[in-house]
């Protein structure tokens, strides 16, 4: 008899963390899925105004166009996963394209020497300001806003104006195919591999831990420090990336483009799920959230109509998934309590 009451006991206790195991899925999944859906009813509405949109053509043109942001907003991902952000890949991706303008040359032995070096110089730069965020105690917003000036300057030493050169091979690769699929689409692919490897490994669940609650992680055994440093540093290589494959579309070096990636790869990571507060998100909706950013540029051109209406269907768009991602927090809370 006393067997049987405390398992009908256990009964309510058993429901209550099913209940509160579904709420988290709830937290976690809508805003990706609100994303997706986001992304299916643009397409469908470009579709009405463009023949060959389901083609792959277009979809090459299209991860073309896109793949500058994405890499950026790869790295912003992961700053944000930790919980804070990273202003600082504006100035890194100026500073990349104009490094690869002015020394890359003719040789291909240099080029790639100095792509690896522009790399290594973005994975640096962000380290930094892990060390700096960690060391000081600042404010990611402010620290980055910092390094963001000093790479903007360094750009700006480097090469004043928009120009350089790249080499030809360089800018066939960017913009080559393999078996009818373009460079940017097989990127995307590595891309998403990688994370599926990363967000399993020691790092990346530690990035997540600490964005969820950093206390906890710190009471666990990680090293908040080490963490910053490594964020921070895959978020300035993965800016150096989004140099490197910018200037395989321009041909050439700016000292200020970099500029119009920063607000965008937080844009992009929002729509996509990523949530402000760290923890909660993965790269797959960040990609979704590039990709809706490039449709909304699309359709403006295919209607036709003033450029000051993408940034003004962005906000919309961004709006809407931060709506979504807050209405399923609150939703999942009433019914945790």
């Amino acid at each position: 008899m006393a067997a049987e009451t405390g398992a009908l006991d256990e009964a309510p206790q058993r429901e209550g963390r099913v209940s509160a195991g579904l709420s988290a899925r709830v937290v976690d999944r809508a805003p990706f899925l609100v994303a997706c859906l986001m992304l299916i009813l643009l397409v469908s509405v470009y579709a009405t105004l463009r023949r060959g949109v389901f083609s792959l053509e277009e979809l090459n043109l299209d991860a073309s166009a896109a793949m500058t942001l994405c890499l950026a907003a790869a790295g912003q991902t992961i700053v944000l996963l930790r919980g804070g952000i990273d202003l600082s890949i504006g100035g890194m991706i100026s500073f990349g394209t104009v490094l690869a303008a002015t020394r890359f040359g003719e040789d291909p032995i240099t080029a790639t020497a100095w792509a690896i070096a522009i790399v290594l110089i973005g994975l640096a730069a962000g380290a930094v300001n892990g060390l700096l965020v960690s060391l000081l105690r600042l404010q990611p917003f402010l620290v980055t806003l910092a390094t963001w000036s000093i790479l903007a300057g360094s750009a700006l030493l480097v090469l004043p104006t928009d120009g350089g050169h790249l080499p030809a091979g360089w800018t066939a690769f960017g913009n080559a195919s393999f078996a009818g699929i373009s460079t940017s689409v097989w990127l995307l692919v590595v891309l998403l591999a990688f994370w599926m490897w990363f967000r399993s490994t020691r790092l990346g669940i530690a990035i997540r831990a600490t964005g969820s609650n950093e206390k906890s992680a710190y009471l666990s055994g990680v090293s908040i420090a080490t963490i910053n440093i490594a964020t921070y540093g895959l978020s300035g290589m993965f800016a150096a990336l989004s140099a490197l494959y910018l200037t395989t579309q321009t041909g050439t070096g700016s000292p200020t483009i970099g500029n119009d990636y920063i607000l965008p790869s937080v844009a992009a990571a929002v729509i996509g799920g990523i949530s402000l507060f760290g923890g909660r998100g993965g790269l797959a909706g960040t990609l979704i959230g590039g990709f809706i950013l490039t449709i909304i540029g699309n359709l403006v051109f295919v209607l036709e109509v003033s450029t000051s209406w993408q940034p003004i269907a962005s906000g919309v768009i961004l709006l809407v998934a931060v709506l979504a991602s807050s209405i399923a927090e609150k939703s999942a809370r009433g019914s945790v309590s």
